[in-house]
């Protein structure tokens, strides 16, 4: 999950730099969400790995 938040985000840099700024922005708020998505995925994962493992 996190690779494709890293993927949007250069794509996001890479449409910027070439002035597609709708393309920028989409691609910005898709890695946006995905890297959110990531760490609320991390930290329940987190807590509940330690919590089965005691």
């Amino acid at each position: 999950m996190l690779s494709w938040a890293i993927t949007f985000l250069i794509i996001a840099i890479i449409a910027a730099v070439l002035g597609f700024g709708g393309i920028a922005g989409t691609a910005t708020g898709i890695a946006k969400i995905l890297f959110v998505v990531f760490l609320v995925m991390f930290i329940v994962s987190f807590f509940l790995g330690r919590r089965g493992r005691g």
